[in-house]
């Protein structure tokens, strides 16, 4: 499980660490790398995925060929963005570079768990999207524990 938040430097080469507690849900290739996919994530970040946990996500996607104009887009845009990534013996990950452009990185990294996945933010993106939403979080806990809204 992917929990709590942390910030990270990226450096020159595009390489930020991922934390400890994240690399634990991570697994391993036959060779003993650690692995994960990396894709465009929505609302402004990348997700980071398990290979398990990628393909729990793809199990509740819809990936039949013909669904509708939208799917078949979404499809198209999701996958053409996915990477499969490896892990430096340091436990630093290569952001490609068309997702570093695609979400605006630079140098900070704010790097936050959502239970299947982990969230990779530009470090300004993140603190903003806390600061405009720490006032709903009664209201959108409702949501999470099934108590409605959409």
């Amino acid at each position: 499980m992917f929990y709590g938040d942390s910030f990270h430097s990226m450096d020159a080469k595009h390489r930020v660490f991922v934390p400890k507690r994240f690399q634990q849900a991570l697994g391993r290739d036959a060779e003993g790398n650690m692995v994960a996919f990396l894709t465009l994530g929505l609302d402004g970040c990348l997700f980071l995925f398990s290979e398990d946990g990628f393909q729990r996500a793809l199990a509740r996607m819809d990936t039949q060929a013909f669904t509708g104009a939208k799917a078949r887009k979404m499809q198209r845009l999701f996958f053409s963005n996915t990477h499969r990534v490896q892990l430096d013996a340091s436990g630093r990950l290569l952001v490609p570079e068309k997702l570093r452009q695609q979400v605006g990185f630079e140098k900070e990294v704010a790097m936050v768990g959502v239970i299947e996945r982990a969230e990779l933010w530009p470090r300004e993106r993140w603190e903003a999207f806390q600061e405009e939403s720490g006032s709903d979080f009664d209201e959108l806990g409702e949501v999470l524990c099934g108590g409605g809204g959409d």
